[in-house]
């Protein structure tokens, strides 16, 4: 008799934890969407841009337009790093560039990277982290 209680009770602990692992495992945890400028740029832009940022990502051979070498953003721009171009490009969209950047009308980073956390706006964080990161990778 105490052998079946015990076998009981052990039973019923096991379906105990693997229920509570199970729940546990189903509950959706918030993206952590990274606020330094590599991380973002991880993320966000290396699937078409490539990590290095030379526009050899994964995706875009699969895009119908080349993507600019954004190592080489200074040097299109007499040697002066297009920060405001940047930010513009990356906050608004330009609609003379590749669709994935949105348009003037319906922008797709700029939401994201102004998404709210924890009560603080980290947009502009994420902003000038990733201009200052792709002022950092700027070939010579």
């Amino acid at each position: 008799m105490k052998r079946r209680v015990s076998m009981l009770v052990v039973v019923s602990l096991v379906a105990v934890v693997v229920s509570a692992a199970a729940q546990a495992g189903s509950l959706q945890q918030k993206p952590i969407r990274p606020v330094d400028g590599a991380g973002i740029f991880r993320s966000n832009c290396a699937a078409c841009h490539g990590l290095d940022g030379r526009g050899n990502g994964p995706v875009a051979k699969a895009l119908r337009r080349d993507l600019p070498d954004l190592t080489r953003l200074s040097q299109r721009n007499d040697g002066v790093f297009p920060a405001i171009h940047v930010r513009n490009t990356i906050t608004f969209g330009a609609d003379n560039l590749l669709p994935a950047h949105g348009s003037k009308e319906m922008p797709i980073w700029g939401p994201i990277f102004h998404e709210i956390e924890f009560d603080h706006d980290l947009g502009h964080v994420r902003l000038e982290n990733i201009t200052r990161y792709l002022e950092s990778i700027q070939r010579k």
